[in-house]
């Protein structure tokens, strides 16, 4: 982990003519310039002061999975200017996915299901893993004007596995139907994973496990993470689980595909391409 914080700062340290070579993609691999993302519209003046880079499933041009809108091939800096940048990614990668599953398996016995019950093919067996490196510059957040180092969201998957420095930031809202919301403040742990719950965790439980409501807010103080965002299958079909649901409690989400509701709340809250398009010629 330490190896991937000091590659991951090698990137954002250097200039930004550098950086914007390896720009976000339509797949969502590559670098996101500072304000590329807005999280929380209803309360963000303009995007989050952070910059990311966004590293997915590995897969070669000419593979029919490539086709699918979360799998192909990565954007990669030059060897040359970060030599071993690419393999250390990929070897975090792989071990950071053993342990997503290995919780996952957690959840499922605490669903009254087969620990096993994730890891089959159109879900963990096939995943949407997503390594997203994160720099906040060091810009002091003002929530009265709408100024955020990262907008109040939750993540989209079933859980997220975050890594921080030790610069303190990060925040969760336990209630988020709470007026006003209460926010509390959640200690830098270096060294370990912060298990963030996603949107596609709400539904399958049928709200049983929430998915947690969180922002950023900048101390003044330059910050990095790491996060790792697991989500299944494309083609998966996330629905209220047999386990979550009875007479009395009916689903209270309808079924959506896995690719439909990633590929929206991407479009809902990444800048337009076309506009770094249109600033490039």
């Amino acid at each position: 982990m330490e190896e991937v914080f000091s590659q991951s700062k090698r990137f954002f340290k250097m200039p930004l003519n550098e950086k914007m070579k390896v720009l976000r993609n339509e797949k969502h691999r590559g670098y996101t310039p500072v304000l590329d993302e807005l999280l929380d519209p209803d309360t963000q003046v303009r995007g989050d002061y952070k910059e990311g880079y966004y590293i997915g499933v590995e897969v070669p041009e000419g593979d029919p999975e490539s086709e699918k809108p979360f799998y192909g091939p990565n954007v990669w800096p030059a060897p040359d200017c970060l030599p071993g940048w690419r393999e250390t990614m990929e070897r975090f990668q792989r071990e950071a996915l053993e342990v997503a599953k290995a919780v996952a398996r957690i959840i499922a016995l605490a669903l009254d299901l087969d620990a096993d019950f994730f890891d089959k093919p159109e879900m963990l067996g096939q995943a949407i893993a997503t390594l997203r490196l994160l720099h906040y510059e060091g810009q002091i957040s003002d929530p009265s004007k709408g100024m955020y180092g990262a907008g109040a969201h939750s993540d989209y998957g079933l859980i997220t596995l975050l890594a921080t420095d030790e610069v303190a930031g990060l925040q969760i809202c336990k209630d988020r139907d709470a007026k006003p919301q209460l926010w509390e403040d959640v200690a830098p742990m270096k060294g370990a994973f912060i298990v963030n719950l996603g949107d596609m965790l709400e539904r399958w439980s049928n709200c049983i496990f929430k998915s947690t409501l969180h922002r950023v807010l900048g101390t003044g103080r330059e910050r990095y993470s790491i996060a790792f965002f697991v989500e299944p299958s494309h083609d998966c079909l996330v629905e209220c689980l047999p386990t979550c649901k009875s007479d009395k409690n009916p689903p209270k989400f309808p079924p959506i595909k896995c690719e439909t509701y990633l590929s929206q709340r991407y479009k809902d809250t990444h800048a337009d391409l076309n506009m770094y398009n249109k600033q490039q010629t």
